[in-house]
């Protein structure tokens, strides 16, 4: 019996930093934790109610998928994207998304699209209530989806690594002037174009989404900050 203690603590303190994790994640794409600063263990810890421990784990998980960096003896820095960056994450994913839009067109089955729809449809309501959680979890199964259709799970794994390295900061802003739900709803008519079996209007699509989504990124950079805090929060609330 009692060798079973060990492995229920660290369970708890697992579950623990995946909760703290993502609601640092919250926190970034909230625009709450600001690229290019600097924050320490212990006062986020304080913030969210919790100890230390869990939230350096957390950071680290975070740090691992580029969201942010260690800075010796002070905490971690939010990564800030520079623009050369944004065009670089942006090409690698046209050269690999594009024209595998194409080949899932040609390949796949109209069930397997088919079954993409209800992922597609959740992007749009997220977007249009200004869940920003919700939107960028059901636009990363959407597109991660759509290419596992073309049968190469490295290509999948390069993607999803990319998109966490290109994740979107500060989009409450967005999502309030409703910049989120036209890109949103390039979703389904994506879809709608791939189901028809039009694979050159497909792709020409996935460029223009691309190319959308980049645009994203730059008008969000080009906001002015808008000088929140951190507020004052517990986990599992919101």
């Amino acid at each position: 019996m009692s060798e079973l203690k060990p492995r229920t603590l660290i369970s708890v303190q697992k579950h623990l930093r995946d909760q703290v994790a993502n609601a640092l994640r919250a926190a970034l794409i909230a625009g709450d934790l600001k690229p290019g600063v600097i924050y320490s263990a212990p006062t986020l810890a304080a913030e969210y109610g919790v100890s230390a421990t869990p939230v350096r784990e957390a950071m680290l998980d975070l740090a691992r998928e580029g969201l942010v960096e260690a800075v010796r003896n002070k905490g971690f820095r939010v990564t800030e994207l520079s623009e050369r960056d944004l065009d670089e994450f942006t090409e690698i994913r046209s050269l690999i998304e594009i024209p595998t839009v194409g080949r899932v067109t040609r390949s796949a089955s109209r069930e397997e699209l088919e079954a993409l729809r209800p992922v597609a449809e959740e992007i749009v309501a997220a977007a249009s209530t200004g869940d920003l959680i919700g939107y960028l979890e059901s636009d990363r199964r959407f597109h991660l989806d759509l290419l596992a259709l073309a049968g190469n799970s490295r290509l999948v794994e390069t993607v999803a690594d990319l998109r966490k390295r290109s994740r979107l900061y500060g989009l409450t802003e967005l999502a309030e002037a409703g910049a989120l739900v036209a890109s949103a709803q390039e979703h389904t008519a994506l879809l709608d174009l791939m189901l028809s079996g039009d694979a050159a209007a497909a792709e020409e699509h996935m460029r223009h989404h691309l190319a959308h989504v980049r645009t994203l990124w730059a008008a969000r950079k080009q906001e002015k900050a808008t000088g929140r805090n951190l507020s004052k929060r517990k986990l599992g609330t919101r």
